[in-house]
């Protein structure tokens, strides 16, 4: 099994990272977070997995039991929170258009077809182009800063202004930018892209004002070539008792668009290779509960588990209570 790595906290505060792979679990010796794992990796011009075996493995550990506890947190996170760019691309898998043509084609319904359906198109035309090419541009959202990154187990919180809070199953990139702006992919991790579908469904035109909201990634991230098929499951318990489950695919071999053309599409600007910054980056999914009709509600889990990730992501649902928004002039 590929190695994951996740980060941990202690009960007296105290940070750690741990490596797990078919070995088993243990905590690596000297690092404090993926970050500066990362940093050292750059630096000696080396992989993740071969900065884990320079620092050396220390006790064993169980990420499970840890994770129950409530110890593992967002497996990247940064010292400053304003230098984590959460950033996403929709309509990237193959059957994603299927959910947002019905939320939009109410409002065009004189069109033969919708903005969604005809940017789904392109993307299944010109998605994949060979190395060296620039294939087409995806749909490309901002969904906020390092604030709104929640830990794995920790509770989603919905504007007070929000119309819904639902889940959106998916994989997410974990980048590092260099210190010459290079992008290096640190992996992947399970995420829940959180969104207002209700907000979206009015006017797609919405559709940046649904983003920004809280979002999860599961415990681990995965290091190393991404698998070309991951299949995983979604669903959504209330009272204890599943009220809504249903498969969802992702990685390349599911997807319209190449992970590489996504990353071309994003890196490109200058402001997203800034030194030192993190950034993750949804890739997009098929599946959404708000699609079948469920109307989620405050108390419901949003659970997320998909193989090689071997820890499920679980996002209880809240609602915020009204924060001040009025402009005083000075």
């Amino acid at each position: 099994m590929a190695l994951r790595l996740l980060q941990h906290r202690s009960a007296t505060g105290a940070r750690s990272v741990i490596a797990a792979d078919d070995n088993g679990a243990r905590f690596v010796s000297g690092v404090g977070s993926v970050r500066e794992l990362a940093n050292r990796a750059i630096a000696a011009g080396q992989g993740l997995a071969a900065a884990v075996e320079a620092c050396g493995r220390g006790d064993a550990v169980d990420p499970a039991a840890e994770l129950a506890a409530g110890r593992l947190l967002s497996p990247i996170d940064h010292d400053d929170p304003a230098h984590l760019v959460m950033t996403g691309t929709g309509l990237t898998h193959l059957g994603s258009a299927e959910g947002r043509d019905k939320m939009h084609r109410a409002a065009a319904e004189a069109e033969k077809q919708t903005d969604s359906m005809r940017m789904f198109l392109e993307g299944v035309a010109g998605g994949k182009p060979a190395p060296g090419e620039t294939g087409q541009q995806p749909e490309w959202f901002y969904k906020g800063d390092g604030s709104g990154l929640v830990a794995p187990g920790a509770p989603f919180a919905m504007p007070a202004f929000a119309k819904d809070g639902g889940e959106e199953p998916e994989l997410a990139g974990i980048y590092l930018i260099g210190p010459d702006g290079t992008p290096f992919r640190l992996g992947l991790c399970l995420g829940n892209e959180f969104s207002d579908h209700v907000t979206e469904r009015h006017n797609y035109l919405w559709l940046a004002h649904s983003k920004l909201r809280q979002a999860s990634l599961g415990p681990e991230l995965l290091v190393g070539t991404p698998p070309d098929h991951v299949e995983g499951t979604s669903r959504i318990v209330r009272d204890g008792a599943t009220i809504w489950e249903k498969p969802f695919l992702s990685g390349e071999a599911n997807m319209s668009h190449s992970l590489a053309n996504l990353e071309a599409h994003h890196f490109k600007y200058d402001l997203f290779r800034r030194p030192g910054d993190v950034h993750v980056h949804f890739f997009g999914t098929a599946t959404l509960s708000f699609s079948d009709g469920v109307k989620t509600e405050v108390g419901d889990v949003f659970e997320i588990e998909a193989a090689p990730f071997t820890l499920p992501l679980r996002n209880p649902l809240t609602r915020a209570e009204p924060a001040p928004s009025v402009v005083k002039v000075l």
